[in-house]
């Protein structure tokens, strides 16, 4: 009995550390009326998370990341990159504002800057190759003159459609990287390895999901229900695996079979379309975080995976050009509440939420009962809902969205409500020529919700003026009833 309980406390005392270090999780801010960071990192502390990656240099966040223990990958957005790459002074002067500030004992933990976000991407037409390579260099000279690239390295985080197998042997042991970018793919590669740098890529199942109708939907999860794909001696029943070990077999054949990968992104979003919805993204994520926690690796490479969670909170602003689900990558809703339980692999299942939020008066801007009934409605509803739309978030009107269902009316006061909320609730927003009416009563229901956004600085103001307004008010009528009365 004894020897049986040494034996399990030291599997614990193994894989525990493991499991805990493999997970991080991506912080974008691509949204409008966002949390305050204290309170994101306070939760993230909760929850357990050790690593964050973040997609710019935000003087707020890094202060709210000071001292939390949490490690960091900052990065360099892709508009930085041609600067960054023509003038090594513009890069040392980056680095000195956002790294070394931060660098001393009880700040930030900064291990990682990521310079661009899948520059080569194939939509982006070739517009960062030239700067890639040259803004990767002056980024890392910069940090080791500033006495920090034994610390923190500086690395690329790459779409997986830089590396694919041939459609005649679509298996992971065929693949390479593109060949239209091999060559300068490979000397990023050497300088990575120079460097003692990961190399960083992003894997999106879903996307296998989304873009072809006729992929095995089973083959995008882990829980084993898939036709396996058989690759020599390597078996795969998820296409997380062969994707990544594409890359492997990739990184191999340009000499670096041994090069550190790091999963820069990888999740599923719960909104925007037929695919997207939280039990999917349950589904997905937690079969990702237990495949991480065993160590075990990819068939054709063993060893504990490290990723970061795609992603944190959903963000509204985001573009939707590759699809409305962009905006619903989140474990966490727009006001940090999870949208789903999920075992981070700490025995609890039940996330924490972030504490403190304020929120915007609960009231909604939905159609006037009239307003369709009236002559001539439908074109002028048409092109309000149109406009709405355009200056907001409808994403969850799309087709499989959540709130698919509703009427055209219901439509209408969706995206008159989401365009009024946006703009902090002020009343002349809720007008629509006319068709629109403020309301207290909540019009969300059991699949759709109209949310109500959290506060800004603005809209508290607003509050607290009326507050104010109120309070005085009610003082003015006491002074003249007791004057009444004297």
């Amino acid at each position: 009995m004894n020897d049986l309980l040494l034996l399990l406390l030291f599997t614990a005392a193994l894989t525990s550390p493991a499991t805990a270090a493999s997970i991080g999780v991506n912080w974008g801010t691509m949204a409008k009326h966002s949390l305050a960071p204290h309170s994101v990192v306070n939760m993230l502390k909760e929850n357990g998370f050790k690593r964050v990656k973040l997609f710019e240099a935000d003087r707020k966040i890094l202060e709210a990341l000071s001292g939390s223990g949490i490690e960091v990958m900052l990065a360099v957005p892709n508009c930085m990159l041609r600067q960054m790459s023509l003038d090594a002074g513009a890069a040392a002067e980056w680095v000195e504002a956002n790294v070394t500030a931060y660098a001393y004992p009880g700040g930030v933990d900064i291990r990682y800057v990521a310079v661009g976000n899948e520059p080569f991407l194939k939509t982006y037409n070739g517009t960062y190759l030239q700067h890639t390579l040259p803004a990767l260099r002056n980024i890392q000279e910069a940090l080791n003159r500033a006495g920090l690239g034994a610390a923190v390295k500086a690395t690329v985080p790459f779409n997986a459609d830089i590396y694919n197998s041939p459609e005649s042997n679509p298996v992971p042991s065929t693949g390479d990287f593109r060949p239209e970018i091999r060559d300068l793919t490979v000397q990023i590669t050497q300088f990575l390895h120079s460097n003692d740098a990961p190399f960083v890529v992003n894997i999106y199942p879903f996307l296998s999901l989304y873009q072809n109708p006729y992929f095995p939907v089973d083959f995008a999860f882990f829980d084993g229900g898939a036709r396996p794909l058989r690759d020599g001696n390597c078996v795969y029943t998820n296409v997380f695996d062969a994707n990544y070990d594409t890359l492997v077999w990739s990184l191999a054949k340009a000499g670096f079979p041994d090069m550190k990968i790091i999963v820069g992104e990888v999740g599923w979003p719960t909104d925007g379309d037929e695919h997207a919805n939280v039990e999917n993204a349950k589904r997905f994520n937690q079969g990702l975080i237990r495949h991480a926690a065993t160590a075990q690796g990819t068939p054709a490479r063993k060893g504990e995976l490290e990723v970061y969670l795609f992603s944190l909170i959903d963000e509204n602003t985001k573009s939707i050009e590759p699809g409305s689900f962009e905006r619903h990558w989140g474990i966490f809703e727009f006001d940090g509440k999870p949208k789903y339980e999920l075992d981070l692999v700490n025995g609890n299942t039940a996330l924490t939420a972030v504490e403190g939020v304020e929120y915007m008066v609960r009231r909604w801007c939905v159609l006037k009962p009239t307003a369709a009934a009236a002559e001539d409605a439908e074109g002028d509803l048409a092109a309000s809902i149109d406009f709405a739309c355009s200056q907001s978030d409808c994403t969850a009107l799309g087709y499989g969205s959540s709130c698919n269902h509703l009427s055209l009316q219901g439509n209408a006061s969706y995206a008159f409500n989401m365009y009024y909320q946006m703009k902090s609730q002020n009343e002349w927003d809720c007008d629509f020529s006319g068709l629109a009416r403020i309301t207290d009563e909540d019009p969300s229901d059991d699949k759709c919700v109209f949310p109500v956004l959290i506060a800004d600085n603005h809209s508290l103001l607003l509050l607290r003026r009326k507050v104010v307004g109120i309070l005085i008010a009610v003082a003015e009528g006491c002074i003249v009833f007791l004057l009444l009365v004297s």
